[in-house]
């Protein structure tokens, strides 16, 4: 299942640094000057300087730099300064210094891991030709002790540079260790492959299964092999992997052809027989980098829009979610389990909503199962914050479309307020509120959350996401609430375009509580200012909270006068202790869809905006006054210019004046 004609691809990288060190006199520098001229030299200086191999050295034809070093004191720190800049390291010892050896383990080695290099090491042991014949050593009963204490050797080998043996070899599998790596792939200590790796090649495996029935028949061999080698299989070759698999691994073939179990077998046996080239080069026709991702390059990191515009799911996309959500709901119970989205989300490299902001985002049934609708709403929520996020993951699901038809960048939230309507499907509300005010309560309910009634401060911001049935039979919306903590809401302020994401911002506060509903306003007139300050003006709720409580009627008083006075909509009281939510989400939406009502305006607003209603009103008088003086002055110049004709007694007729007569 291999061919060396692909393509080369080794993930971005385009050239090799490696690093010569160990004790003086192990034939470091030889080494170098035997690869490089392809023959022993005679005079070998002490320290060489960086040598580059030609393009077509090695198959994979990648610049390769060796930078010889000296061991001695003096030239530690530019020692570890080259270590640093290593992609790899040749640590040598000398066949005839049996104390070189020792060496490794007692000082290079650790020294290494002070330094905190962490790239792939080629132990290399030299001089082999000058081994004493009574103290042969067993180079694997040697090295195998080492090995195991210290998993970064990628490989060990011994060579002699007067006798031509092994020379290239040293760095053709140093490069080899650049290029292809096994660290990602494979679990040295434990001798499995690495769960990233795994996942990765369950993509591809289902990718190549065309007929989804969960094998690859031996046309889906032979297209795999194509794809990725650039060569079809020989009849012969089918015939053995299918035995090697059938001998090692029963459950690697049925009777429709290699199964996952033996897919993954295969790769396995390639990594341990040091074919690790073979499987890099088909995860690298899948896309997928030295940290076993989707490439840069597939993935649009920068979706341009301006501040005020946001991210959607087109419906293109939202079918494939559908349908893979009913895929991986196994029992057709509505719901996917924990069990059921960890195995939607294996291809990937990890499941993207193992933490926050979305681990607690949306609406979980008691043993965590998703529905639909909150399945879908993690993805808006997903594509609304981190829209490369949202794609790649839909990359490792199976989207096999266009990227660009995954995605809609909506309308301006300017013109919509120009409009008068806007025309998204996903509203990010911010939720502001002084502490105890009941945010939190709030946000919970609208996931279904129980009220506890325990009071726990929130120091971080938290999202929500649910999807609405919206009145009227209209279509359905996606609302998300993120709450600000009293604390952030300077820290948010500072930054000009910080509401631009805004679709609407609600305040609540304690009904029974004067003093927390003079937060309230507080923040409510800090918001307000700072939308008409930068031109990201947003809609504005109040929502009392706690109505179940006694009421403060000063607090309900004047947050209704203040509404009035903004120009909003009335306060919206509700209980969340009661369950009495007054219809506030769908008012929230109502509200969010006509982004040019209920925005708040401040007396320093309405101040600006009566002065320059006052400048607009002077320049118009000034304005007329001109036209007039204008008007006048022309009038003047055709009375003069009669007047003077008059007295010199001359008559212009029109037919004259047009020269008619001429």
């Amino acid at each position: 299942m291999a061919n060396s004609d692909a393509t080369p691809n080794f993930g971005g990288r385009t050239s090799v640094r490696l690093v010569v060190l160990g004790d003086e006199g192990t034939g470091k520098s030889s080494l170098i000057a035997t690869v490089a001229a392809e023959s022993f030299p005679e005079n070998v200086p002490s320290l060489l300087p960086p040598t580059r191999l030609p393009l077509d050295y090695f198959p994979d034809r990648v610049p390769l730099t060796i930078i010889d070093t000296s061991s001695s004191p003096e030239n530690r720190s530019k020692l570890a300064a080259e270590c640093r800049l290593a992609d790899a390291v040749v640590l040598t010892y000398g066949c005839d210094q049996p104390a070189t050896l020792d060496r490794l383990s007692t000082f290079w080695l650790p020294e290494l891991r002070r330094l905190q290099v962490k790239v792939p090491i080629i132990v290399v042991g030299c001089k082999l030709d000058l081994r004493d014949d009574n103290q042969q050593v067993n180079l694997e009963q040697a090295m195998v002790p080492i090995m195991q204490q210290f998993l970064e050797i990628e490989t060990c080998m011994e060579c002699s540079s007067l006798n031509q043996i092994q020379v290239p070899e040293v760095f053709y599998y140093a490069q080899k260790a650049v290029l292809h790596p096994t660290a990602p792939l494979f679990d040295q200590e434990t001798q499995i492959l690495k769960p990233r790796c795994v996942s990765a090649l369950k993509r591809i495996f289902i990718l190549c299964d065309h007929d989804r029935d969960g094998a690859l028949s031996d046309g889906e061999l032979n297209d795999f092999q194509v794809r990725c080698f650039n060569a079809p299989l020989q009849p012969a070759e089918i015939v053995g992997v299918k035995r090697v698999v059938q001998e090692k691994s029963p459950e690697g073939f049925n009777e429709h052809g290699l199964t996952l179990t033996g897919f993954l077998f295969l790769h396995a046996m390639f990594i341990e027989k040091g074919r690790l080239e073979t499987t890099w080069t088909m995860l690298r026709k899948f896309g997928y980098d030295n940290d076993l991702k989707l490439r840069d390059d597939l993935i649009p990191l920068n979706f341009k829009r301006a501040p005020d515009q946001s991210v959607e799911l087109t419906n293109e996309a939202v079918e494939f979610l559908k349908a893979i959500f009913f895929m991986f709901d196994i029992d057709g119970d509505g719901v996917l389990r924990p069990a059921e989205l960890d195995d939607l989300f294996s291809t990937a490299p990890s499941s993207p909503w193992a933490e926050g902001p979305y681990i607690d985002a949306v609406k979980k049934n008691a043993f965590g199962g998703l529905s639909l609708a909150g399945f879908l709403s993690e993805w808006a929520l997903m594509t609304l914050l981190d829209p490369a996020s949202s794609l790649a993951n839909l990359i490792y699901l199976g989207f096999a479309g266009d990227p660009a038809s995954a995605f809609h960048i909506t309308r301006r939230r300017r013109l919509d307020c120009k409009r008068q309507q806007s025309q998204r499907n996903v509203f990010q509300c911010y939720l502001f509120g002084p502490k105890k005010a009941g945010k939190s309560a709030l946000l919970n309910s609208f996931i279904g959350k129980p009220f506890t009634g325990t009071y726990s401060e929130t120091t971080y911001e938290r999202f929500a996401a649910n999807i609405l049935d919206h009145l009227m039979d209209k279509p359905k919306e996606t609302l998300i609430l993120r709450e600000i903590p009293e604390d952030g809401v300077k820290n948010l302020l500072s930054n000009n375009e910080s509401l631009a994401a805004c679709d609407i911002a609600v305040f609540a506060y304690d009904s029974s509580d004067e003093n927390s509903w003079r937060k309230a306003m507080d923040l409510l007139v800090d918001v307000a200012s700072h939308g008409e300050n930068t031109g990201f003006g947003v809609p504005c709720l109040i929502v009392p909270t706690k109505d179940d409580l006694d009421p403060s009627p000063m607090a309900l008083q004047h947050s209704t006068r203040v509404s009035q006075d903004m120009g909003i909509e009335a306060p919206i009281t509700v209980s969340v202790k009661l369950g009495d939510l007054n219809n506030v989400f769908h008012r929230i939406i109502s509200a969010a869809q006509h982004p040019h009502l209920s925005i708040p305006e401040t007396e320093a607003g309405r101040n600006r905006k009566q002065y320059r209603r006052h400048v607009n009103c002077s320049l118009m008088v000034v304005s007329v006054g001109a036209a007039v003086a204008i008007v006048g002055l022309a009038a003047y110049r055709v009375y003069s210019t009669r007047k003077n004709a008059s007295d010199l007694g001359i008559t212009v007729s029109h037919q004259t004046a047009s020269g008619s007569d001429l």
